[in-house]
């Protein structure tokens, strides 16, 4: 087991890198299959989601295109529920269909504000796709057609998931060591 040390905190190795590509190839078929005549608008949300967007479209072989949106709702470990919109979509969604890449759903806030946004737009239809769900800590009803894993409520970090900006590098994700 392979030991990090961010900042001040200690983390594990949770899922090995070779699990998290098997487990997004196994959503980029499903998303192939079920989108193979919508030529979607992949909107990957930064920082978080950059590393899984690059892996999830080299294993997109339908014709797609891919934009990025940058929400925050993190500082240090703890999300905080304030969610701030840095910067947005420029294209037209009108009758598009639109798959919005997130790096983890937890409390499922961030994502409900995205979709709100995006709506007022008039996109066809809006599909969620995130590399992590968090269902234990979900407060909003979602629809998440494609998680590539579900998690417990633990603190990670790697592929990524950073820890106060540090730790996204990491080719594995890490879960903290209390």
């Amino acid at each position: 087991m392979n030991i990090v040390k961010i900042k001040d905190k200690t983390f594990k190795t949770f899922i090995p890198e070779e699990k998290i590509l098997e487990s997004i190839k196994v959503i980029a078929d499903r998303i192939n299959e079920d989108m193979k005549d919508k030529n979607p608008l992949f909107m990957a949300v930064l920082n978080g989601s950059f590393i899984f967007a690059a892996d999830l479209m080299r294993m997109i072989t339908i014709p797609c295109q891919i934009s990025f949106v940058k929400l925050a709702s993190y500082q240090g470990t703890t999300s905080t529920g304030k969610i701030t919109e840095v910067f947005g979509v420029n294209e037209d969604l009108s009758g598009r269909t639109i798959v919005i890449v997130e790096d983890i759903v937890d409390t499922g806030l961030t994502m409900k504000r995205m979709i709100e946004s995006l709506g007022t737009r008039n996109p066809e239809s809006v599909h969620i796709c995130t590399l992590l769900l968090k269902p234990d800590k979900l407060q909003v009803d979602l629809d998440i057609e494609y998680a590539a894993m579900e998690i417990p409520n633990d603190f990670i970090v790697g592929y990524g998931l950073d820890y106060d900006q540090e730790g996204r590098g990491l080719r594995d994700i890490y879960t903290i060591v209390e």
